[in-house]
């Protein structure tokens, strides 16, 4: 990733570079995962939220599961690899776009592993 004079799209609206420190990028392949808790990790760039909350990656290892949890507002997410299986045995895969309601009390696994990019803009409750 980085700069290429060539792909500048600017409307004809003179434009300053972005500054360094307003901008954060990583990579799923090689960024900073968090260990949430066995077999959980999450990718969050801004560190002025509680983790788990705004915009983030979270990724399941074959096998794992979440913990079972209350959401105190709705939660979207977007599968973006493997298999997910909430509770109740619903199935999502790749391509998966998601919402659960504020109030969605459930917990989720995987057999192969997944990884699902997360908006949530309120800590969930550990049940």
């Amino acid at each position: 990733m980085g700069v290429d004079d060539g792909d500048r799209i600017d409307g004809g609206t003179q434009m300053d570079p972005i500054s360094p420190d307003l901008r954060t990028v990583a990579n799923l392949e090689d960024g900073d995962w968090q260990a949430l808790g066995p077999g959980e990790s999450i990718l969050q760039l801004d560190d002025s939220l509680r983790i788990g909350t705004g915009f983030h990656v979270y990724r399941l290892e074959p096998g794992a599961s979440s913990t079972p949890h209350e959401h105190t507002c709705d939660e979207h997410f977007l599968v973006l690899d493997g298999d997910l299986v909430d509770h109740d045995g619903f199935r999502y895969g790749p391509g998966d776009m998601v919402m659960l309601r504020r109030g969605t009390r459930h917990n989720s696994r995987t057999e192969t592993g997944c990884t699902i990019a997360v908006f949530i803009a309120t800590p969930e409750v550990n049940l």
